[in-house]
């Protein structure tokens, strides 16, 4: 039975990595899941410290996967209709698949800005930068599942 959970760990963890580059899978959570999983082996022994913090991070990242592309939008010069666009366009991308995901953000900048009268090469700037953010929350979430990973392997070895 260790046995098996070990491998289902694993291989959540595997999948964990993939959801955070693969556009609507939700890499963190389960990867987290994955250690839960590695706990209940009679080898694995995770502090509940560890497994309380890993669940607020993996809380926060999933926030901000939605956040960070309005932010970006605004720190790129994006007004309110900017952000709003973007947050409008994470919600209606995921509706498109991997694509949606990520262009949904950026057109929906794109297009907040130009309803409210921005130039185009000005809209294009916040769609930018709801660009950036997308990839620096999946740089995060790359990160989270990665240090989740080397965690388990740490403690079967």
């Amino acid at each position: 039975m260790n046995i098996f959970l070990l491998v289902l760990a694993f291989l959540l963890m595997l999948i964990g990595l993939i959801g955070c580059i693969v556009p609507g899978l939700p890499g963190t959570p389960i990867a987290y899941i994955g250690l839960w999983i590695a706990q209940a082996t009679e080898k694995i022994h995770f502090s509940w410290q560890f497994l309380l913090i890993w669940g607020i991070v993996v809380v926060i990242i999933s926030v901000l996967d939605y956040v960070v592309p309005a932010w970006g939008t605004k720190h790129y010069g994006g007004t309110k209709w900017g952000v709003w666009g973007s947050t409008i366009g994470v919600f209606v991308g995921l509706f498109f698949g991997a694509m949606g995901v990520i262009f949904g953000p950026l057109v929906g900048a794109v297009i907040g800005e130009l309803i409210s009268g921005k130039q185009l090469n000005d809209a294009l700037k916040a769609g930018w930068g709801s660009f950036v953010g997308i990839l620096f929350g999946t740089i995060l979430k790359l990160i989270a599942c990665g240090l989740m990973t080397v965690a388990l392997i740490q403690a079967v070895w």
